[in-house]
């Protein structure tokens, strides 16, 4: 999906509220490094109207309350493109939760040092790169803002095709700050022995790139077909296993079937079958990556 396709702002489906634990013991600590939440009033925190999709809310609570439901501890939520730069509702979430949860901000690189330094104290440890929805920062930035966190110690997330994107890999690599790629770099089940991915298991392997095993349901046509997913999977777990964090993508934006969220972090099992492999994918790569303590 690029923003080319998305030419009207489309109304999303609500998630399902009924979830229980995954299909596998999830460890101790275990974190859900991709979520959004959206506030319920409107009016205190809009939308930007430069926007792909309009959310139902997805407040604090039943975000809390969906970690709950599958037994995880810990989470990140990450600003999603439909309030662009306005992090306000996100950063009041994670200042209630310091201990629990971690943010991804989105920002440009005129933000003060002064707000950078008040969103560290909150808990975001990171900025999003956003090139497939509006709302969004794109690339043209990535190095203005990759100076202005560096001191911060920040990471630099990307949602972007790598498919229609690999000349822009040796370019992330110059940032010089650590580099998360969202949804498996968008490789779709037909792209498993492509170059595509060959390039990103080769910085996930070489340069330690992170990747989040997310969005599974995004890079098929039909929920059905979300298995076919797994040879991607495997494959860049095969490539670094200290280098892989799971994330719900929770409230599942923009798509046309929901998926069970439940159900997405059951395929892990699948990905991952080594329990000392997920226990890292699920615990100490996350508490590494985000700053947690335990």
């Amino acid at each position: 999906m690029s923003v080319s396709t998305l030419s009207v702002i489309a109304n999303c489906l609500g998630p399902f509220s009924s979830l229980s634990h995954p299909n596998f013991v999830v460890p101790a600590l275990a974190c859900d490094t991709h979520a959004h939440v959206i506030a319920e009033d409107t009016a205190r925190y809009p939308f930007t109207s430069n926007r792909s999709y309009t959310p139902p809310p997805a407040p604090e609570k039943a975000y809390l309350a969906m970690l709950d439901a599958l037994g995880i501890q810990r989470g990140v939520l990450v600003q999603p493109s439909i309030y662009g730069t306005d992090n306000r509702y996100m950063r009041e979430v994670l200042a209630r939760h310091t201990d629990r949860l971690r943010g991804v901000a989105v920002i440009d690189a005129q933000v003060s040092t002064a707000e950078l330094e008040q969103m560290h104290t909150e808990g975001v440890r990171g900025v999003r790169i956003n090139a497939l929805f509006r709302g969004g920062v794109a690339l043209d930035s990535m190095e203005q803002i990759a100076a202005r966190i560096a001191p911060f110690g920040w990471h630099m997330q990307f949602l972007i095709d790598v498919t229609h994107g690999v000349e822009l890999l040796p370019r992330i690599a110059r940032l010089g700050c650590e580099v998360v790629i969202d949804h498996m770099g968008y490789l779709t089940p037909s792209t498993h022995i492509s170059d595509a991915l060959k390039a990103l298991e080769k910085y996930v392997a070489e340069k330690g790139w992170w990747v989040k095993l997310s969005g599974a349901y995004r890079l098929v046509r039909k929920l059905e077909d979300m298995r076919q997913v797994t040879p991607i999977a495997q494959a860049l777990i095969r490539a670094n296993p200290h280098r892989m964090v799971w994330g719900s993508d929770w409230p599942h934006v923009a798509v046309h079937e929901m998926p069970n969220t439940t159900d997405l972090l059951s395929m892990l099992a699948e990905w991952a079958p080594d329990d000392m492999i997920r226990q890292h994918i699920l615990v100490q790569n996350p508490e590494m990556l985000y700053g947690f303590t335990s």
